[in-house]
């Protein structure tokens, strides 16, 4: 494949470091590094999740009916599959810092573009376009991570890399409605725009390329460990996370899974107004709740799955998947006040997160070939978010055909029995699914 030049990777250094020039480097960037790609990464959801937090003052303003907004979901999403496995297929071979700059660039153009526009048609191709540049994001930060962590401290550093999710989630929820409630919904896009466009210009001078770039040695000789990666090139290595059962089983899992995910953060909000009778920042507080908790969900997984199961994922991955499923039983069925809906949204939040780091990636990347890490996130996010995609427009036809109008001109949804069914079931299915791969174990 046949690299654009503004994308090419910096060339292998002539000059070679040793000792303790070598160490101190290699400590330093990869402490910048980490805190560096979660937090570009982390910048990304805020140009992905504001429609989340403004899907009722659309409604309220007739700028959109929830079927329309299913759709538009349905168009990120699915666009933002497609963009994961082909930006999955490209951050192999490119430069980390500038392809993230780019791909949250082109994402904050178009949150800006959103909130000058009423048009659907025009929102459906804004948001189509969002979806894809938004693909960039995490395969291309996971790869970097491969070319500086080695595979026994993986479960870890993607644990607090994955705190990204959350970050990103309980800014969006907190911050943009807090701009929607005073300056109205078309802020809600242009802030997270304009903040995101500042962001990727200083991803390019704080990132930084592969390990070998700058003199260093690749990051198994650094760390002593043994090869034990047989890929002959990145291709071949490509087509291995294709061939390959347990990335399949994978992904079918995270895919099941992201319809609850998904089905939680783009209608929680939403729920919460419709059938609890929150306010927009009440709501959006309850939902920031269950994000920021996940902080603590994604850096306890890594340390659980590394350190008590000795880097085996599947058995931290089934008590999470448990605990998971029980919290969303109490959410939605258990009592009706605001203490037991707070605890099961953070006991929600905080397991998902783990299950999210594993099954959304860490498990394919660990069965990969390192040459093909942004290969392995950007198949399983491709399928993911198909489920993510199919979720987002059942939800919104289903709310659709039960919304009614009432005497003050106001919509009301008078039924969420079936998308309540889509995620619940969705989350059984993936543990059911993910207990299969019990036996899997990583590559390195």
């Amino acid at each position: 494949m046949r690299v654009p030049a503004f994308l090419q990777p910096l060339p292998e250094s002539a000059h070679r470091l040793e000792a303790a020039a070598r160490d101190t480097l290699y400590r330093a960037t990869r402490t910048r590094l980490l805190v560096g790609l979660t937090l570009v990464y982390a910048f990304f959801y805020t140009t992905r999740g504001v429609l989340d937090v403004v899907k009722k003052p659309l409604i309220d303003a007739n700028v959109y009916d929830a079927d329309q907004l299913g759709t538009l979901g349905t168009c990120l999403l699915g666009a933002y599959a497609v963009g994961k496995l082909l930006n999955g297929f490209v951050a192999d071979r490119v430069r980390v810092s500038r392809f993230l700059a780019l791909g949250l660039g082109v994402s904050a153009v178009m949150n800006i573009l959103m909130g000058f526009s009423t048009l659907y048609l025009a929102a459906c191709a804004l948001w189509l376009v969002n979806g894809y540049s938004q693909g960039v994001g995490a395969a291309t930060s996971v790869r970097s991570l491969t070319q500086w962590f080695s595979g026994r401290e993986r479960g870890r550093v993607y644990g607090v890399w994955s705190a990204a999710h959350s970050l990103g989630e309980g800014a969006t929820l907190i911050v943009t409605a807090t701009i929607v409630v005073h300056l109205g919904w078309r802020a809600g896009f242009l802030a997270p725009g304009i903040a995101c466009l500042v962001v990727a210009i200083a991803a390019l001078f704080v990132l930084r390329d592969r390990p070998q770039a700058y003199g260093l040695p690749e990051i198994h000789d650094w760390k002593g460990e043994a090869h034990t990666d047989t890929a002959t090139s990145t291709w071949a290595a490509q087509l291995d996370v294709i061939r390959s059962p347990a990335v399949w089983i994978c992904a079918l899992s995270s895919a099941l899974m992201f319809v609850t995910r998904y089905g939680v953060k783009s209608w929680g909000v939403l729920y919460l107004q419709e059938a609890r009778g929150y306010s927009l920042p009440s709501a959006t507080a309850f939902i920031a709740m269950n994000a920021l908790s996940g902080l603590f969900g994604a850096v306890a997984y890594g340390f659980v799955s590394d350190l008590w199961f000795k880097g085996r994922r599947p058995p931290a991955t089934l008590l999470f998947g448990v605990v998971e499923v029980l919290a969303l039983v109490v959410m939605f069925f258990g009592p009706r006040n605001s203490t037991v809906l707070t605890v099961a949204l953070i006991v929600y939040g905080f397991s998902l997160s783990g299950i999210l780091a594993v099954l959304g990636g860490l498990l394919a990347v660990d069965v990969s070939s390192k040459r093909a890490a942004g290969m392995a996130m950007g198949f399983i996010g491709f399928i993911s978010y198909l489920g993510a995609a199919v979720q987002e427009k059942l939800s919104g036809r289903f709310l659709n055909a039960h919304t009614v109008v009432m005497a003050d001109g106001t919509k009301h949804i008078q039924d969420w029995s079936g998308p309540i069914a889509l995620w619940i079931g969705g989350s059984i299915a993936s543990a059911l699914l993910a207990a299969t791969l019990w036996h899997v174990k990583p590559r390195e």
